[in-house]
């Protein structure tokens, strides 16, 4: 069986959040909401898992987190870099032999092991695939003017959300080669694509749910507490 790896990204500031405390190491539900992140991981089948922290916190996150709730199948907790692309980079120069790779948002901490089985069986299927779901609202395009130029058609709109699945080969070359120029760099949002861009490699759109949500401002620490309640309960 070929093995599979994630990509755990908690390097983030989180500044929208309005805390001194990284949101990834704020509580939720009685634990650092990081620990919701690896716990989805752990109990999923992928074979391990590579945290990628900011400057000065690998030892935090391996004494603390990793250690302190057993999290077995943590490898590797290596620092990131500057932008998320670069924390990306680290953590795939640090995964062990594997022939594919899920690349997760630590401040995802509502993902669920069928959301990461479902991509690691598409990342088998279709060599690479991202999570997400279709747009509920009508999205408008603005003009520089901040005028609505364009209402795209909302049934060909998804947002996207992580885990983002590959190939770890084909991953591997995109992300090289993205960081040989600073040029290739520039507007880069999601590893999705970064593998379109580079490779011109197609990838599968499969559905996540909407309450995998990104913890990014403090209402969403609330909303997030709800669904992980609904999640884990008592487990």
């Amino acid at each position: 069986m070929e093995r599979t790896a994630a990509v755990v990204l908690a390097a983030g500031k989180g500044t929208r959040m309005g805390s001194q405390i990284h949101k990834q190491y704020m509580e939720l539900c009685g634990k650092p909401l990081l620990y919701y992140t690896l716990r989805a991981f752990e109990e999923s089948s992928v074979d391990e898992i590579v945290l990628v922290t900011g400057p000065g916190e690998v030892s935090y996150c391996q004494n603390e987190i990793a250690d302190r709730y057993g999290f077995r199948k943590v490898s590797c907790v290596t620092e990131g870099g500057k932008e998320r692309y670069h924390s990306v980079y680290a953590g795939l120069k640090a995964v062990r032999d594997c022939a594919y790779v899920l690349i997760h948002d630590g401040a995802r901490p509502c993902v669920t092991k069928e959301i990461i089985d479902a991509s690691k069986s598409a990342a088998i299927r279709y060599g690479a695939c991202v999570v997400g779901m279709p747009v509920k609202d009508t999205i408008k395009v603005s003009d520089e003017n901040g005028y609505a130029a364009v209402t795209p058609d909302r049934n060909s709109l998804w947002q996207i959300q992580t885990p983002q699945a590959f190939r770890y080969d084909l991953v591997f070359y995109a992300y090289t080669r993205l960081m040989d120029s600073e040029q290739f760099q520039k507007g880069v949002t999601d590893d999705a694509m970064v593998v379109e861009t580079m490779t011109k490699e197609k990838v599968k759109l499969i559905q996540g749910d909407y309450t995998n949500i990104k913890v990014t401002t403090p209402e969403d620490l609330e909303i997030a507490g709800v669904f992980l309640n609904r999640i884990y309960g008592n487990r």
